[in-house]
């Protein structure tokens, strides 16, 4: 394994920062393995929870929504390929930015005692989300193949839409991982963030519902939400032209999610040196 030395000098974070965030990527893979580890250990059935969370959520959603509140996919499309499809990416986005939120306090131990690029905290954080995201669109392959549902070439834009929901968890989940560190009840307000999300997106509905709407007063606040450019593009790409697709909407959450990230990564730049003195 090869060493390097570090020399802690006034003014070498700000001059060396991203060299060390990548000689530092064999701690990312360390720390990345750690939380998976410890994600699975002693568990009964392991990775399989990935599974079992969004194939329930989906049963749940289906026999709410469809059989009791009779909203109607978008025509073509089987309900519970669209209500998937819309869990899979929000779990995914969710899970990261809950995980991004707490990375720094919950590695508090690290941050008193080694010196590393703070940044790599959070991006490990990551890994868990991503590996639960894989088995969620595992067992969607699966549900299409049981519906007989072909994608077409949409397809081939899913990586696009899955860099975006990583990108916005990521902007807003450096926010609270800062704010966080100073006031610790922040970490009780990111589950209620998370709860009220999951009914603001169109995961058990389809937009197509609201832009039906016209314009209500409310209209251009749900538009305004991020996630629901990226989860209305993810379906998109898995269901092809059937689903649902506002390119403005989608051009929306791009400009929100890069303004929102370019910020978030200043913050927690100038904040990160404060982290020792907070915890």
């Amino acid at each position: 394994m090869k060493t390097h030395e570090v020399l802690i000098e006034p003014g070498r974070s700000e001059r060396h920062y991203w060299r060390d965030l990548w000689r530092n990527r064999e701690l990312l893979y360390i720390l990345s393995m750690r939380d998976v580890s410890v994600r699975y250990k002693q568990t009964a059935l392991g990775a399989a929870w990935g599974l079992i969370r969004p194939l329930t959520t989906m049963l749940i959603m289906v026999f709410v929504f469809s059989k009791i509140a009779k909203l109607p996919p978008d025509p073509g499309i089987p309900y519970p390929l669209m209500v998937l499809g819309g869990i899979t990416v929000w779990t995914f986005f969710s899970t990261s930015f809950t995980q991004i939120s707490t990375s720094v306090t919950l590695n508090s131990n690290l941050v008193t005692k080694v010196y590393f690029p703070r940044l790599i905290m959070p991006i490990s954080s990551i890994a868990v989300s991503f590996l639960d995201f894989l088995v969620s669109l595992g067992l969607f392959i699966i549900l299409a193949i049981w519906y007989q549902f072909v994608p077409d070439w949409h397809l081939l834009l899913l990586p696009a839409f899955i860099i975006l929901a990583l990108l916005g968890s990521f902007a807003f989940g450096l926010f609270f991982a800062v704010v966080n560190v100073k006031f610790r009840d922040i970490g009780q307000l990111i589950p209620f963030i998370v709860q009220v999300g999951f009914y603001a997106c169109p995961i058990a509905y389809s937009s197509r519902l609201v832009a039906d709407k016209g314009d209500e007063w409310w209209t251009p606040f749900y538009w305004a939400n991020p996630m629901v450019g990226i989860i209305d593009g993810f379906r998109w790409a898995l269901l092809g032209e059937k689903a649902y697709f506002n390119l403005q909407s989608l051009l929306l959450s791009v400009v929100i999610v890069g303004v929102c990230l370019f910020l978030s990564i200043y913050f927690f730049r100038k904040r990160e040196n404060t982290f020792v003195d907070d915890i």
